[in-house]
Protein backbone atom coordinates (compact mmCIF):
# COMPACT_ATOMS: atom_id res chain seq x y z
CA UNK A 1 0.00 0.00 0.00
CA UNK A 2 0.80 3.70 -0.49
CA UNK A 3 1.27 6.07 1.98
CA UNK A 4 -0.70 9.40 2.74
CA UNK A 5 1.34 12.29 4.22
CA UNK A 6 -0.39 15.02 6.37
CA UNK A 7 1.07 18.01 8.24
CA UNK A 8 -0.18 18.71 11.82
CA UNK A 9 -1.32 22.27 12.33
CA UNK A 10 -1.45 24.83 15.13
CA UNK A 11 -5.02 26.78 15.57
CA UNK A 12 -3.11 29.63 13.52
CA UNK A 13 -2.50 26.98 10.96
CA UNK A 14 1.37 27.21 10.86
CA UNK A 15 2.68 23.81 10.23
CA UNK A 16 3.86 22.44 13.63
CA UNK A 17 5.25 18.95 12.29
CA UNK A 18 4.33 15.99 9.47
CA UNK A 19 3.43 12.55 9.72
CA UNK A 20 3.20 9.44 7.55
CA UNK A 21 -0.32 7.34 7.43
CA UNK A 22 -0.91 4.16 5.27
CA UNK A 23 -3.55 4.60 2.90
CA UNK A 24 -4.88 1.66 4.93
CA UNK A 25 -5.72 4.27 7.27
CA UNK A 26 -6.27 6.96 4.80
CA UNK A 27 -8.38 6.47 1.98
CA UNK A 28 -9.40 9.66 1.74
CA UNK A 29 -7.90 13.01 3.78
CA UNK A 30 -11.56 12.78 5.88
CA UNK A 31 -10.70 9.61 7.01
CA UNK A 32 -6.51 9.93 7.44
CA UNK A 33 -7.16 13.18 9.63
CA UNK A 34 -9.59 10.75 11.60
CA UNK A 35 -7.43 8.16 12.32
CA UNK A 36 -4.32 10.97 13.33
CA UNK A 37 -6.95 12.53 15.64
CA UNK A 38 -7.18 8.99 17.06
CA UNK A 39 -3.70 8.29 17.44
CA UNK A 40 -2.68 11.82 18.84
CA UNK A 41 -5.18 13.43 20.34
CA UNK A 42 -4.36 16.58 17.62
CA UNK A 43 -7.60 18.06 15.40
CA UNK A 44 -5.99 20.20 12.96
CA UNK A 45 -4.34 18.32 9.84
CA UNK A 46 -3.85 18.59 5.94
CA UNK A 47 -2.80 16.14 3.72
CA UNK A 48 0.06 17.19 1.14
CA UNK A 49 1.68 15.55 -1.58
CA UNK A 50 5.02 14.65 -2.16
CA UNK A 51 5.48 14.26 -5.52
CA UNK A 52 6.38 18.20 -7.23
CA UNK A 53 3.28 19.87 -8.81
CA UNK A 54 1.28 17.34 -7.95
CA UNK A 55 -0.04 18.70 -4.85
CA UNK A 56 -3.29 20.89 -5.02
CA UNK A 57 -1.77 22.80 -2.20
CA UNK A 58 0.83 24.43 -3.99
CA UNK A 59 3.84 23.06 -1.77
CA UNK A 60 4.78 20.60 0.54
CA UNK A 61 4.64 21.87 4.24
CA UNK A 62 8.14 23.09 5.93
CA UNK A 63 7.74 22.86 9.99
CA UNK A 64 7.21 26.90 10.94
CA UNK A 65 5.69 27.86 7.44
CA UNK A 66 1.53 28.09 7.21
CA UNK A 67 -1.15 26.73 5.44
CA UNK A 68 -3.53 29.83 4.03
CA UNK A 69 -6.55 28.00 3.93
CA UNK A 70 -7.90 31.00 1.57
CA UNK A 71 -5.64 29.53 -0.96
CA UNK A 72 -5.28 26.06 -0.07
CA UNK A 73 -1.73 26.41 -0.07
CA UNK A 74 1.23 25.61 2.31
CA UNK A 75 3.67 28.88 2.09
CA UNK A 76 7.07 28.65 3.48
CA UNK A 77 9.12 31.15 5.77
CA UNK A 78 9.62 33.73 4.25
CA UNK A 79 13.74 33.91 4.35
CA UNK A 80 14.56 37.24 3.90
CA UNK A 81 13.18 40.69 3.89
CA UNK A 82 13.45 41.90 0.44
CA UNK A 83 11.68 38.83 -0.97
CA UNK A 84 8.36 39.05 -2.40
CA UNK A 85 4.97 36.60 -2.38
CA UNK A 86 4.52 35.10 -5.83
CA UNK A 87 0.54 34.25 -6.06
CA UNK A 88 0.82 31.95 -8.76
CA UNK A 89 3.70 29.41 -6.92
CA UNK A 90 2.69 30.42 -3.00
CA UNK A 91 6.20 30.75 -2.31
CA UNK A 92 8.34 34.03 -1.29
CA UNK A 93 10.89 34.19 -4.26
CA UNK A 94 14.59 36.47 -4.53
CA UNK A 95 13.92 40.37 -6.43
CA UNK A 96 16.57 39.37 -8.49
CA UNK A 97 16.57 35.76 -9.97
CA UNK A 98 19.16 33.13 -9.61
CA UNK A 99 22.23 33.51 -11.94
CA UNK A 100 21.46 30.77 -14.75
CA UNK A 101 25.31 29.36 -13.81
CA UNK A 102 24.52 28.25 -10.09
CA UNK A 103 25.35 24.43 -9.25
CA UNK A 104 21.92 23.83 -7.95
CA UNK A 105 20.95 24.85 -11.88
CA UNK A 106 23.76 22.53 -13.48
CA UNK A 107 26.53 25.36 -13.66
CA UNK A 108 29.70 25.38 -12.23
CA UNK A 109 29.14 28.47 -9.39
CA UNK A 110 27.82 28.44 -5.86
CA UNK A 111 25.62 31.25 -4.89
CA UNK A 112 24.02 32.64 -1.65
CA UNK A 113 21.53 35.35 -1.02
CA UNK A 114 23.30 39.06 0.25
CA UNK A 115 20.24 40.79 2.29
CA UNK A 116 22.98 44.14 2.30
CA UNK A 117 23.21 44.20 -1.30
CA UNK A 118 19.82 41.94 -2.08
CA UNK A 119 21.53 40.36 -4.54
CA UNK A 120 23.63 36.96 -5.19
CA UNK A 121 27.12 36.48 -4.25
CA UNK A 122 29.71 33.91 -5.44
CA UNK A 123 30.68 31.34 -2.37
CA UNK A 124 34.29 30.80 -2.16
CA UNK A 125 34.57 27.17 -0.74
CA UNK A 126 37.89 26.39 0.81
CA UNK A 127 40.03 23.64 -0.19
CA UNK A 128 38.65 20.48 -2.57
CA UNK A 129 35.53 21.18 -1.39
CA UNK A 130 32.74 20.98 -4.02
CA UNK A 131 29.24 21.43 -3.35
CA UNK A 132 27.05 18.24 -4.90
CA UNK A 133 24.01 19.79 -6.78
CA UNK A 134 21.69 16.62 -6.24
CA UNK A 135 22.39 16.43 -2.42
Amino acid sequence: MANKYFAKLAVDNTVLNTEVVSEGNAATEAKGIEFLKKIHGWPHWKEYFRTEGASPRKNAPQIGGTYDEGRDAFISIKQYPSWVFNESTCNYEPPVALPADDWSLGGSVCYTWDEGTTNWVVVNFEGDFVPDPKV
